[in-house]
C-alpha cells in the first residue's frame, strides 16, 4: 500500500512526494513498535501447536487482540503529539502542512492495523498463511482504486491530493481487519484452537507477548527509526533530494518486505521445532531461511542495478529527481544482501525466543556505526545524501553478519536434556 501511494503521489508534484516520505517516516517509526511487538504471537503460537497445546493457542488469540488494542493506544497518542509538533523536524512550510493532514488520518487506522497484524501473526502461527495474503491482495487493489478517486477527484468527489492518499490507505485496512477476524472466527479450520477447554491465568500469555515481543518491536524501531532520521537529514539538504530519498527506499522497501515474509516463516518453523524440542530441525529451518533471504535478495540486487531508470521512470519523470533516484538505488542493490540476512536473522532468532542482544546489536549497527557516519559522510564531505545511504549500508552489513553468526551459535548451543535457559 506504501508503493501505491507513493507512485500515485509522485504524479503531484516534488513537494507531495516529499510530504509522503516524511509522514510515512514518522509514522512507521511509531507504528512499527507495535507491528514488530505483536511479530512474537506467530512463534509462540506455533511452539503451543508444536507441543501439542491448543488451548494455548485460543488464549494467544485473545490476548493478542488485547495486545494491538493496548498498543493502538499508545501510539495513537504518541502519533498525535508528533503530528501537532512537526516544526521539531525542520521541514518547508509546504511540506510540514501537507504531512500534518496526512498524518492525522493515516493515524486512524492505526487500530485496524494492529488488530490485523494481531490477528494474521495467529494464523501464521498456525501456519494458515494464506488467508491473510489472499485478504491483503484484495486490500491493496482496493487502496489503488480509492487513491485513484480520492486523489484525483473521480465520481463526483473534489481531489483530496495527499489526504486522499491516507484516507484510501486507513478505509483499507479497516476492511483488512474486518473480514481477517471474521474468516478466522467462522472458519472451521480455526475451530480446534479457538475455544477454550480449559482456564489458564491469560494475564501470563499477554506478559509473554509483551516480553518476547517488545525487544522484537524495538528491534524494528532502531531500524526505521534510523531510516526516518536519515530522511530528516535528507530533508535538510533539499526537497529534491528528499523526494529522491522517497522513491529509492520504496522500492527497496518492497524487496524488504518479502524478505519479512521468510523471516516469518523461518521464525515460524524454527518455533514449532523449539515447541517440538528438536534440535536438528531448529538448526535446518533456521539455515534454510537464511538461505532463502540470501538468494531472493541478490537476485533483487542484480535487477536493481541493471533497470534502475525503468524502475525510478514508473514513479517520476524528473530532470532533478530522477537521476538521484537512480544513483541512490544502485547504492541500495549493493545493501540487499545485508538487508536480506539481518532480517532474517532477527525471525529465527525470534523463533527460540532470543530477542534482547539482537535489539542491542541492532542499537549498536544503526545508531552508534550507522546514523554518525552518515551525518559526517552527508554534511562533512562532498557525498551528501549518498553519503548518508552509504552509512546505512555499513550499519546493515554490521547487522546482518551479527545476527546469523549468533543463531548458528545460539542454536548449536541449545540442549533440551536439561532446563536450557531459552526455555
Amino acid at each position: 500500500m506504501g508503493v501505491a501511494d507513493i507512485m500515485m503521489i509522485g504524479k503531484l508534484d516534488a513537494v507531495n512526494l516529499a510530504a509522503a516520505s516524511l509522514a510515512n517516516s514518522v509514522y512507521f517509526l511509531i507504528c512499527i513498535l507495535g507491528i514488530g511487538t505483536l511479530s512474537a504471537i506467530s512463534p509462540l503460537v506455533a511452539k503451543a501447536r508444536g507441543a501439542g497445546h491448543p488451548n494455548q493457542c485460543a488464549i494467544l488469540f485473545r490476548q493478542g487482540i488485547w495486545a494491538s488494542v493496548l498498543l493502538s493506544i499508545f501510539i495513537g497518542v504518541i502519533l498525535y503529539v508528533l503530528t501537532e509538533n512537526l516544526h521539531w523536524f525542520k521541514q518547508t512550510a509546504r511540506v510540514t502542512f501537507l504531512t500534518k493532514k496526512y498524518l492525522h488520518i493515516l493515524n486512524i487506522g492505526t487500530l485496524p492495523l494492529l488488530l490485523f497484524t494481531a490477528i494474521k501473526q495467529y494464523s501464521d502461527g498456525l501456519s494458515y498463511t494464506k488467508p491473510s495474503a489472499i485478504i491483503t491482495i484484495i486490500a491493496l487493489s482496493l487502496n489503488v482504486f480509492l487513491n485513484w478517486v480520492f486523489i484525483f477527484g473521480k465520481f463526483g468527489t473534489m481531489p483530496m491530493g495527499l489526504f486522499g492518499a491516507g484516507l484510501a490507505t486507513s478505509l483499507s485496512r479497516f476492511f483488512m481487519a474486518i473480514t481477517l477476524f471474521l474468516y478466522v472466527r467462522f472458519n472451521t479450520l480455526y475451530k480446534p484452537y479457538l475455544h477454550l477447554k480449559q482456564h489458564e491465568d491469560d494475564r501470563h500469555y499477554l506478559v509473554q507477548i509483551f516480553k518476547i515481543g517488545l525487544p522484537s518491536g524495538f528491534q524494528y524501531f532502531f531500524e526505521v527509526g534510523a531510516f526516518a532520521f536519515a530522511a530528516i537529514m535528507i530533508g535538510w539538504i533539499s526537497e529534491f533530494a528528499m523526494a529522491a530519498h522517497q522513491i529509492a527506499i520504496n522500492i527497496a522497501s518492497v524487496t524488504y518486505m518479502i524478505a519479512t515474509g521468510i523471516s516469518a516463516g523461518g521464525s515460524i518453523a524454527v518455533g514449532e521445532a523449539y515447541g517440538r524440542k528438536n534440535k536438528q530441525d531448529i538448526i535446518l529451518a533456521g539455515r534454510a531461511a537464511l538461505i532463502l533471504g540470501t538468494l531472493f535478495m541478490g537476485c533483487c540486487a542484480v535487477l536493481f542495478a541493471l533497470f534502475s531508470p525503468f524502475i525510478v521512470g514508473l514513479y517520476i519523470q524528473d530532470d532533478i529527481v530522477s537521476p538521484m533516484a537512480i544513483r541512490l538505488l544502485w547504492i541500495a542493490a549493493i545493501f540487499q544482501l545485508s538487508d536480506g540476512i539481518q532480517c532474517v536473522g532477527l525471525g529465527v532468532l525470534r523463533g527460540i525466543h532470543d530477542t534482547k542482544m539482537p535489539t542491542f546489536i541492532t542499537i549498536v549497527a544503526y545508531w552508534i556505526i550507522g546514523i554518525p557516519i552518515g551525518y559526517y559522510l552527508g554534511f562533512n564531505t562532498s557525498w551528501s545524501l549518498y553519503g548518508i545511504w552509504a552509512a546505512l549500508l555499513i550499519g546493515l552489513t554490521y547487522s546482518a553478519i551479527a545476527l546469523s553468526r549468533r543463531f548458528i551459535n545460539k542454536s548449536r548451543a541449545i540442549d533440551f536434556s536439561y532446563h536450557s535457559p531459552l526455555n
